[in-house]
C-alpha cells in the first residue's frame, strides 16, 4: 500500500470556495436562475460542459481546458448541491462515494494485489466492477455501464474496450486490419446493389471495425475525428476567405491549391 501525500492547502481552499459560491447561488437571496434549476435541467449543461471541454482537448488549448474544467466542476458541484435538498444526497456523498470506489477498485494501489501493467490494471477494474453490480442485483454483462446516450464513436470505442477485458478481442493488429477490408468490400456490394437499408447496416460495421483498429493502437478515435473536423474547418474558412468569389462558381483546382495553401501554414499539422 502505498503512502499518501498531502494535497496542497491551496487545492483543498479554491475548491471550498467554489462549494461556497456554488451554495450562495442556490441559496434563497441567491441567483434566480440556479434557483430555479432541478437535477434533470442541469443534466443538459453538464453534458454540454463536457463536450466544450473535450473540444479544448482536441485543440491542445490548455488555457480554454482549465476554463471548461472550471464549468465541468462547478456544473457537478451545482447538481450534487441541488440533489441535497431533495434526492436523498449532498456532495459530501457524491466525494465520498466515488473515494471509496477508487480505492476499492485500485487494489494495487491501496491494498496487496501485484500487476504487471496497465491491461491487468483495467482486467481487475472491470472484474471488481462486475462483482459491484451484481451485488447490487445490476446488470452483470461485460458491456453494461455504456450509456446509450454516448456519441456512437465513443461508444464504440467503449463497447469494444469492455469487450475485450472480458477475453473477447484479437490478439494483434492483423484481425481489426482484416476486418476493415472485410467490412469495406461489403459496404461496396452494398451501394452497388442500391439496397440503402443494407449499405446503412454495412457502413456501421465499417465504422466499428474502423474503431476496434484505433483501439487496438491506443488511439482515441472520438478526439481524432475532433482534430480532422477542426483542421477540415479550418481550412475550409481559408479557402471561403481568400478564394474571392463564391465556392459553387470557383474551379476546383483553385479550391484545391488554397487547400493545400492553408494545409501548409498548420505548421506540420497532421493532415486531415
Amino acid at each position: 500500500m502505498v503512502e499518501e501525500k498531502k494535497v496542497p492547502s491551496e487545492w483543498v481552499s479554491s475548491i471550498e470556495r467554489l462549494m461556497q459560491v456554488v451554495d450562495t447561488l442556490r441559496s434563497p437571496g441567491g441567483c434566480p436562475w440556479d434557483g430555479k434549476q432541478t437535477v434533470e435541467s442541469l443534466a443538459p449543461h453538464l453534458v454540454e460542459e463536457c463536450h466544450e471541454m473535450a473540444d479544448a482537448v482536441a485543440r491542445g488549448d490548455m488555457e480554454n481546458l482549465c476554463e471548461e474544467l472550471g464549468d465541468l466542476l462547478m456544473g457537478v458541484l451545482m447538481v450534487a448541491r441541488v440533489a441535497s435538498e431533495d434526492r436523498g444526497f449532498n456532495p459530501a456523498d457524491v466525494a465520498t462515494g466515488i473515494v471509496e470506489k477508487l480505492i476499492r477498485r485500485h487494489p494495487h494501489v491501496y491494498g496487496e494485489v501485484e500487476v504487471s501493467g496497465t491491461g491487468e490494471v483495467l482486467e481487475n477494474w472491470e472484474t471488481i466492477k462486475k462483482r459491484e453490480k451484481a451485488e447490487k442485483g445490476g446488470d452483470e454483462s461485460a458491456l453494461s455501464g455504456v450509456p446509450v446516450s454516448m456519441p456512437a464513436l465513443l461508444r464504440a470505442y467503449r463497447v469494444g474496450q469492455k469487450a475485450s477485458s472480458a477475453g473477447f478481442d484479437w490478439p494483434d493488429l492483423q484481425g481489426p486490419e482484416e476486418k476493415i477490408e472485410e467490412e469495406w468490400a461489403e459496404f461496396r456490394e452494398a451501394v452497388e446493389s442500391g439496397d440503402r437499408e443494407h449499405a446503412r447496416h454495412e457502413l456501421g460495421d465499417l465504422l466499428f471495425a474502423v474503431v476496434n483498429l484505433a483501439r487496438k493502437m491506443d488511439l482515441e478515435p472520438e478526439l481524432a475525428l475532433r482534430g480532422t473536423i477542426e483542421r477540415f474547418s479550418n481550412r475550409f474558412q481559408y479557402i471561403e476567405k481568400h478564394l474571392g468569389q463564391p465556392l459553387s462558381e470557383a474551379a476546383l483546382e483553385d479550391m484545391d491549391a488554397l487547400w493545400d495553401e492553408a494545409k501548409g501554414l498548420e505548421g506540420g499539422a497532421p493532415s486531415a
